[in-house]
């Protein structure tokens, strides 16, 4: 059993995380009757507040603005009954039930499940005009915004799958789509760099070997206009800025997209039996039927980008919030029958 000297709150539930995934679930979870608390985390609304509009998620006909949903998505959970907090999850301990869940500001909480939802961070570059123009031409997901810019010159940044398939996907916008690589080998497989190789040969795509993006230009009225490119010979150029070889140029451009890989915001649960990939995705059941969410852990269960490196779009997020609700709640109903049977909490292991 949780001390409980220093918990302020018991919950049937907790759910890290209020981007679509963790929203989703709480409008479910909340409508089952099991009172979550939903914890915002450090980036509130995760990666839908960095895109200005939203215009594929079904049932908005004229798009909605990324903000906007995780605000309306946020009164849909409350008005259901589900409590949102700031906080931001340090640590969960497995080892007892209820769950220890820690948050950074020292507050202590006990739920009897836990929805891992806290998404995945896209790598960024750090360079001027990063902040100011995210969501206004700078994005880090083609599939969710590249359609905003049909007709304008386009840049992705990256060398990877990633990378490749994204700059393969916006050659249906873009009047030319530049690829900004760092080094002169890609790191991507080479099914993907063939396929890009037919859209160089067809006019729609021209790589940048040996090229960084050193800052971005533009205004959020008039979006992104313009990078400034570095390149070297030998690659890296950006380590080579004294370097006589290396030249510096404004670019002109309409958009600019980042294509360097995301990291899982998975360090809370590093010391649970949660399994995890090498790059730290939560590994769930999936399959099919039942339970499709549950980790290694019972009673801790993960949705969203935390789980999907792959689709990683807010529908696909919403949907898999939707099947941990419905876990969570299937495993609470287990979870009140046992304890109405034995007259005693649940162990950690049933």
């Amino acid at each position: 059993m949780t001390d409980s000297a220093d918990i302020v709150e018991h919950r049937p539930l907790i759910i890290a995380g209020t981007g679509s995934a963790g929203l989703t679930a709480a409008i479910y979870a909340a409508r089952s009757n099991n009172d979550p608390l939903v914890l915002e985390g450090d980036e509130p609304g995760g990666q839908l507040t960095l895109t200005s509009e939203v215009e594929n998620f079904p049932g908005f006909p004229e798009g909605i603005g990324g903000a906007e949903f995780i605000d309306d998505a946020k009164a849909q959970a409350e008005r259901f009954g589900a409590e949102v907090e700031n906080g931001v999850v340090e640590s969960v301990d497995d080892s007892t039930r209820p769950f220890r869940v820690e948050l950074t500001n020292g507050d202590v909480y006990a739920a009897d499940a836990v929805i891992a939802a806290s998404g995945a961070s896209a790598r960024t570059l750090g360079v001027p005009g990063e902040d100011e123009l995210m969501g206004y031409g700078l994005s880090t997901c083609a599939t969710c915004d590249g359609a905003f810019f049909r007709g304008e010159d386009m840049i992705v940044v990256g060398g990877g799958d990633a990378a490749m398939e994204e700059a393969s996907f916006l050659t249906k916008f873009a009047d030319t789509v530049y690829i900004v690589h760092r080094r002169e080998e890609f790191r991507a497989e080479d099914y993907w760099v063939d396929h890009v190789s037919e859209h160089v040969e067809a006019g729609d795509v021209e790589i940048m070997r040996n090229t960084e993006v050193t800052e971005i230009h533009g205004s959020r009225e008039d979006g992104v206009e313009s990078v400034t490119l570095v390149s070297h010979p030998e690659g890296h150029p950006t380590d080579r800025l004294d370097d006589p070889e290396t030249d510096e140029r404004e670019f002109p451009v309409g958009a600019a997209f980042y294509a360097i890989g995301h990291t899982p915001n998975t360090e809370y649960l590093a010391d649970t039996g949660v399994e995890l990939d090498e790059e730290g995705y939560i590994q769930t059941t999936g399959g099919h039927g039942g339970g499709q969410t549950e980790t290694a852990v019972p009673g801790l269960f993960g949705a969203g980008d935390v789980v999907d490196y792959h689709y990683q779009q807010a529908v696909t997020a919403a949907g898999m919030g939707c099947k941990a609700a419905i876990d969570a709640d299937d495993y609470l109903e287990d979870l009140s029958r046992a304890e109405a049977t034995t007259g005693e909490p649940a162990a950690a292991d049933d």
